[in-house]
C-alpha cells in the first residue's frame, strides 16, 4: 500500500482546521451548557396519577361500555402514549408500591410480605439503596405524595418527599408553582371509589355488561362489574379535576403526566390479591411535553410498570442505579421484553407464595404452597361476592370449572394461552401437546428466582404472631402461624386454630375435618409417592403408588384417656383398600403400635368405618404420632373426608 506523504502546507491547513475547531467547540460550550440553576428549572415536571384496584376497562383501551365516558383518561391517550400491555409486579398495593419506590421487584429486598412493618418487626432498606423520589430530590426536584404511600419497610419521610399529606383532596398549586421542577404523585381511589352516592345517570346498567367467565354468571356478580366501571368514570371526575389545575396554573406545557395502577379490580377476587392477568393487568397511559414523550401512539409491547420507575429517573436526569430491573421506556437502547414477571406472598393473614411469568402468548405460574385452595380466607370474606362462591360450592351448585379454580386442589404449575383465554380458564401444564411451551417458561421462572428472591423464606416468629392474630382483617388459619400458637389439649391444631374454626380448642378430641381453605391437610403428610394429598376443600385425595403407602399426623400430645371410643374415618376408595391403624405413645421407648385395621370397600359413596379404642393395649399414655398404612393396588383413588374419635 502506498504511503501518503503530508507536505509543510498539508500540515499548517491540518493544524490550522484543528485550532478552528476546538475554538468553536469551546465557544458552542459556553453557550449551550446551562448552570446548575437553570438547568434545573429546564427540566419537567413529572407528576403520577396512580390508581388503587383499578383494571383497564376505559374507552381508550376499547371497553364499550366506557366508551366516551372516561374523557379525561382518553384526553390522556389522544395526545400521549397508551400501553396495552403493561403489568405490575404484585397483585397488591403494598408490595406493587414497594418495588416502584425500589425500582425492583419487591421479593428482591425483601418487601414482599403486605404491609410487613406495621408490627412490631420492622424491616429496614439495604443501606445502599434509595427510593426513587429520594434519588430524584436529591437532584433538585422538590417531590411529594398526596394520599397513601403504604411501604413495607421502615423510610426517611423528610429525606423522600418535600411535601408528604394523608389526603389527595387539596392539591397545593401555588406550592408547586413556586417549587419546579417537581416530582410529585396523586393517590387516585380508582375502583375503591364510593359510588353510593354517583348520579343514577351516569351509573351503568349491570343488566348491559359481560361478567368474566371465570365468575358466577348471576345478578351478583353483574352488579359487582357494573360498580367497577361506576368507580373508574368517578376516578375520571377527579383526574379532571387534576388536569384542570394543572392547566389554570400554567403547569400543564411543562408537566409530564403518568397515569397507571397498582393492579386489578377490588372486588373481583381472581383481579386484586391474584397474580392473574386480571389481577396484574393494568392501565398506562403518560403524557407530556417533547421531547420526553412521543407523538400520541399506542404500545403494544409487554411492559413491567418497574420501567416507569427507570424512565422517571431518565425524565428528570437521574442516573440509573445498578439495581434497577426497569428500563427507559423511550431510552436508544431500549430492548423490548419479551417476558415480564410478577410474585404473590402474604396478604394480611392469608399466607401464600405464588411466581408468575407472562410471554407474548402465555402466562406460566408456579404455586409453592398447595395445601391450601385458590380462595383462602382472607380479608373480604364478610363481602357478599365471596360468600355467594363459599354458598353456591357448599350447595353444589357452584359450575365445574369455578368448583375447580375456587375451591380444587392447588395445582404446583399452571400455564395458560392468554391470548385465547384471557381468564385462565384452560391449565394447560399437563397437556403434552405444551410440554416445550412448559419447559420454556420453567426455564425463565427458575432464572429470575435465581437472581434473588426473599420470599423462599418465612417470616419472623414476632411478625407472624403479629400479623395472624385477631386484627380487623382476620387471624391467620395457614400451618406457618402454628408454630407461634400454643395447643393446650395436645390435638395438634392450636387454640388459636381450633376457635377460628369453630372448634372447641380445650376437648382434647381428635378431630380432622380437612374443611379449612387456608390448611387443607391439617398436618397431615404423605409418603413421597403420594404426592399432594390435599385435595378440594373438605378432603384429602391422593393415588397409591406402592401396594403400601402411608399417611402421617406428627405433633400430637394426645391423651388416650380422653379418647376411648372409636377411631373413625369417612371414606372411599375405587379399588378395595386395608387401613392400618398405627399410634406411636410417649413411653420410654417411643414404640409403634398396631392400633387394628379397617378394611374399606370400592365404592363411589363415602363411606364411615370406625375402630374400637376402648380396651385396646395398643392405645395407652400420650398418643404421639399417628399413621395410617394403606395397602392396595397401585393406581387406586383414595379420598378422605375426615378423620376423628367421637
Amino acid at each position: 500500500m502506498q504511503r501518503q506523504i503530508l507536505t509543510r502546507d498539508s500540515v499548517w491547513l491540518l493544524l490550522t482546521f484543528v485550532l478552528f475547531s476546538l475554538c468553536c467547540e469551546a465557544n458552542l460550550s459556553a453557550q449551550t451548557v446551562p448552570s446548575a440553576e437553570s438547568q434545573t428549572r429546564s427540566r419537567p415536571n413529572i407528576l403520577w396519577l396512580f390508581a388503587e384496584d383499578t383494571s383497564p376497562w376505559m374507552g381508550c383501551y376499547g371497553d364499550a361500555i366506557n366508551q366516551g365516558a372516561t374523557p379525561n383518561i382518553d384526553s390522556l391517550a389522544a395526545r400521549g402514549v397508551l400501553f396495552s400491555r403493561a403489568f405490575v409486579p404484585a397483585p397488591v398495593c403494598s408490595a406493587c408500591r414497594s418495588a416502584l419506590m425500589g425500582g425492583q421487584n419487591q421479593i428482591r429486598f425483601n418487601a414482599h410480605e403486605h404491609r410487613s412493618s406495621r408490627g412490631p418487626a420492622k424491616l429496614h432498606l439495604p443501606e445502599s439503596m434509595k427510593l426513587l423520589p429520594e434519588l430524584v430530590k436529591e437532584s433538585g426536584y422538590f417531590t411529594f405524595n398526596l394520599g397513601k404511600t403504604d411501604y413495607n419497610f421502615v423510610w426517611d419521610i423528610p429525606a423522600t418527599y418535600s411535601l408528604e399529606v394523608k389526603s389527595r383532596n387539596s392539591i397545593p398549586w401555588n406550592k408547586l408553582q413556586e417549587n419546579q421542577p417537581f416530582f410529585g404523585q396523586i393517590q387516585t381511589a380508582g375502583g375503591k371509589n364510593n359510588t353510593a352516592k354517583f348520579p343514577a345517570s351516569r351509573k351503568v346498567d349491570p343488566k348491559t355488561v359481560t361478567v368474566p367467565p371465570d365468575y358466577p354468571q348471576n345478578d351478583l356478580y353483574r352488579s359487582v362489574v357494573a360498580q367497577h366501571y361506576d368507580a373508574i368514570r368517578k376516578d375520571d371526575d377527579f383526574i379532571g379535576e387534576v388536569l384542570a389545575g394543572l392547566k389554570e396554573s400554567g403547569l400543564a406545557d411543562n408537566t409530564i403526566v403518568v397515569y397507571f395502577g397498582d393492579h386489578g379490580a377490588n372486588n373481583l377476587v381472581r383481579h386484586k390479591q391474584m397474580p392473574t392477568e386480571g389481577g396484574l393487568h393494568v392501565p398506562f397511559i403518560m403524557a407530556g411535553p417533547a421531547p420526553y414523550i412521543p407523538a400520541s401512539s399506542v404500545r403494544d409491547d409487554l411492559v413491567n410498570l418497574l420501567d416507569l420507575s427507570a424512565t422517571t429517573l431518565a425524565w428528570a436526569g437521574v442516573p440509573r442505579p445498578d439495581w434497577y430491573e426497569g428500563q427507559n421506556l423511550f431510552g436508544t437502547k431500549l430492548i423490548p421484553r419479551s417476558s415480564v414477571f410478577a410474585a404473590k406472598d402474604r396478604l394480611d393473614h392469608t399466607i401464600d407464595r405464588v411466581r408468575t411469568v407472562r410471554t407474548h402468548q402465555y402466562r406460566y405460574t408456579r404455586n409453592f404452597k398447595t395445601d391450601r385452595i385458590f380462595l383462602q380466607p382472607q380479608y373480604r370474606d364478610s363481602k357478599d361476592y365471596v360468600r355467594n362462591l363459599r354458598e353456591m360450592y357448599a350447595a353444589g351448585t357452584l359450575p365445574a370449572k369455578l368448583t375447580e379454580i375456587y375451591f380444587g386442589e392447588r395445582p404446583t404449575e399452571e400455564l395458560y394461552d392468554v391470548i385465547a383465554d384471557p381468564s385462565q380458564l384452560d391449565n394447560l401444564a399437563t397437556d403434552p401437546k405444551y410440554t416445550a411451551v412448559l419447559e420454556k417458561h420453567r426455564t425463565l421462572l427458575d432464572q429470575w428466582i435465581a437472581l434473588g428472591d426473599a420470599g423462599i423464606g418465612e417470616e419472623s416468629d414476632e411478625e407472624l404472631a403479629y400479623q395472624g392474630q385477631e386484627h380487623k382483617w382476620g387471624s391467620g388459619v395457614n400451618p406457618e402461624y402454628e408454630k407461634v400458637r400454643t395447643d393446650r389439649d395436645g390435638d395438634g391444631l392450636s387454640d388459636t386454630w381450633e376457635k377460628v374454626n369453630g372448634r372447641n380448642p380445650m376437648d382434647g378430641k381428635l378431630l380432622f375435618t380437612f374443611d379449612c381453605g387456608g390448611w387443607q391437610t391439617e398436618g397431615w403428610s404423605g409418603s413421597p409417592e403420594l404426592g399432594n394429598i390435599a385435595g378440594a376443600q373438605g378432603y384429602l385425595d391422593f393415588t397409591l403408588g406402592k401396594t403400601e403407602s402411608s399417611l402421617h399426623r406428627r405433633g400430637l400430645r394426645l391423651a388416650a384417656e380422653k379418647n376411648q371410643s372409636k377411631f373413625t374415618i369417612n371414606a372411599r376408595a375405587d379399588h378395595d383398600i386395608i387401613v392400618l391403624v398405627v399410634a406411636t405413645s410417649d413411653d420410654e421407648q417411643e414404640s409403634k403400635k398396631i392400633v387394628g385395621e379397617i378394611a374399606l370397600k370400592a365404592g363411589n359413596q363415602w363411606t364411615s368405618l370406625s375402630l374400637p379404642l376402648a380396651k385396646n393395649d395398643a392405645w395407652q399414655g400420650l398418643i404421639t404420632e399417628l399413621e395410617l398404612r394403606l395397602r392396595g393396588p397401585s393406581g387406586t383413588l383414595v379420598e378422605f373426608d375426615s378423620i376423628s374419635i367421637p
